[in-house]
């Protein structure tokens, strides 16, 4: 794992009271909140993943939390994506995000970009941010931020959900494959159906959305170990949790020894969730 560096900047007294059961930790301490004090994380997708991780990063006092999302609150949202309210329907996403952030913790940066990443402007979008979360719902958007925090070397986490189960990864520079070692290509559009025909329980959202949070706190602070070369499942029907150990990377287009996959590129494929 390789954590923010060493950030000098001291605590306000309302800082020590905010974050004290942070600080208190053995394996955390004042470095590793000054560390997240430090640290920059780019979410993107405000929605059932996403939600869920930036409210309990932005209560954990990560220092900037970007937030990319090009949708709008939709009243179906709200069953799963915790960050908005009632009175944000029709409101962007991201800028709901943005003030619900700012509302649980105005010590931070939150930082809105509405619209949808492309191949245009991701790699400019997390340029400056520590770890990248994907919080996306398509395959689309899952190999372009693949694709694009292995080009530009921004470790990321993977997550998806779907009915009563769901997944996450992590991958970080150098140490293990990244999610198209694993998944290969986009698959056909009416092969995996979207969480709106098939369903998901809202709370799938917070499990996996919290797992994300807390490997971008660990990354960042350097406490831990990360999701990296496995993928972690879980089924809440049988509460099973299983981590599954991911194959190797030298033949992979984007991360591998002769990479191919030189540049980001945009996919068409509607809506899905793993």
């Amino acid at each position: 794992m390789d954590p923010v560096g060493e950030p000098k900047a001291a605590f306000e007294p309302r800082e020590l009271e905010r974050y004290s059961r942070n600080i208190i930790l053995k394996e955390f301490g004042a470095k590793g909140q000054k560390r997240l004090k430090a640290g920059k994380v780019m979410i993107v997708g405000a929605g059932g993943l996403g939600a869920p991780a930036a409210l309990y990063l932005a209560a954990a006092g990560v220092g900037v939390i970007g937030v990319a999302d090009g949708d709008a609150v939709d009243l179906s949202n709200l069953q799963r994506q915790v960050i908005h309210s009632t009175p944000d329907v029709g409101k962007p996403k991201a800028l709901s995000a943005k003030e619900s952030l700012e509302a649980l913790n105005p010590e931070i940066e939150v930082r809105a970009f509405e619209g949808r990443l492309t191949a245009a402007n991701v790699l400019e979008a997390i340029s400056g941010y520590d770890f990248v979360l994907d919080g996306t719902d398509s395959f689309a958007a899952k190999f372009l931020i693949n694709d694009a925090c292995v080009i530009a070397s921004k470790p990321f986490c993977h997550a998806g959900i779907i009915r009563w189960r769901g997944q996450l990864m992590t991958w970080v520079p150098g140490k293990g494959p990244c999610y198209r070692c694993v998944f290969k290509a986009p698959p056909p559009p009416s092969a995996v159906p979207s969480c709106r025909e098939a369903g998901v329980i809202g709370a799938m959202a917070g499990v996996i959305g919290c797992l994300q949070a807390m490997e971008a706190v660990k990354f960042l602070s350097g406490a831990g170990e990360l999701l990296t070369g496995r993928l972690l499942t879980y089924d809440a029907l049988s509460n099973d949790f299983r981590k599954v150990r991911l194959p190797g990377r030298d033949s992979c287009p984007v991360c591998g020894k002769e990479p191919t996959i030189l540049a980001p590129a945009d996919y068409e494929i509607p809506p899905c969730a793993l």
